[in-house]
C-alpha cells in the first residue's frame, strides 16, 4: 500500500497528465490527504484501468482535505514550453488549495520553488506516495474529460480515444485535416514537420 511522506506536515502532493500529447492541454493536480486516510486501490494512474479512475475521481474529492486541477492550454504551452506549463499548471493547483501547505512532493524530477514551501522531487513519487498518486488520478480524469468534450467538436481525430496522445491514427488524422486551435504549434506533430501548413 501506498504512504504518506510525512505524518508531521501538511503535505501536498501534486502531479500531471497530458506532457507527450500533440493537442489538448497539459492538466496538473495537487492533493493534501488526511493523515489517516487508507486506500489499497489508489496508485499511479498509468497503472489503473480508465474504470478504476474514474471510480476513484469522486472517492479522492469527497474524502481529500484539499484539492485543485488546473488546465494549461496549447497557446500558453507553446510560449513556455512543456516543462513550464507542467510546472505552471502544477503551481496554479497548489493556489487552489486554500491550506497553509508546509511539504510539496512532485512526482518526477522537476519543479520550481512555490512560495517559500520546502519540496522534494520524487521519481515515480505516483507509485509510492499516496498524495501523489491521488494527484496523478485527478489529474488524468479531467484531463480526459476535457479530451472528450473537445472530441465532439473535432471526431476526425478520435480524442475520445486516443485523448491527444501521438497514436498513429491521430498522426494519419493530422496529415489528412491538420491541425486545430487545439494542437500544440511547437510539438513536432508529424515526423515530416515542414509539410504541415499551419
Amino acid at each position: 500500500m501506498l504512504k504518506s511522506f510525512s505524518e508531521l506536515l501538511l503535505e501536498a502532493g501534486t502531479d500531471e497528465a497530458g506532457r507527450g500529447c500533440l493537442a489538448g492541454p497539459v492538466t496538473a493536480a495537487a492533493v493534501i490527504l488526511p493523515i489517516e486516510f487508507e486506500n489499497n486501490i489508489i496508485n499511479d494512474s498509468k497503472q489503473l484501468t480508465e474504470i478504476k479512475r474514474n471510480l476513484l475521481k469522486p472517492l479522492i474529492e469527497a474524502k481529500a482535505s484539499h484539492f485543485g486541477v488546473a488546465h494549461i492550454y496549447p497557446e500558453e504551452i507553446d510560449k513556455i514550453n512543456i516543462l513550464n506549463a507542467s510546472i505552471l499548471g502544477m503551481h496554479q493547483a497548489l493556489d487552489m488549495l486554500n491550506a497553509s501547505i508546509e511539504q510539496i512532493i512532485v512526482d518526477g524530477n522537476k519543479f520550481k520553488p512555490y512560495k517559500n514551501v520546502p519540496f522534494e522531487c520524487i521519481v515515480k513519487g505516483d507509485s509510492k506516495y499516496l498524495s501523489i498518486a491521488a494527484a496523478s488520478i485527478l489529474a488524468k480524469t479531467y484531463r480526459d474529460a476535457y479530451m472528450e468534450k473537445i472530441h465532439e467538436e473535432y471526431p476526425m481525430y478520435n480524442w475520445k480515444k486516443n485523448k491527444g496522445y501521438p497514436t498513429m491514427e491521430h498522426r494519419e488524422a493530422i496529415k489528412k485535416y491538420g491541425i486545430t486551435k487545439y494542437h500544440r504549434k511547437s510539438f513536432r506533430l508529424l515526423p515530416e514537420q515542414l509539410k504541415l501548413e499551419f
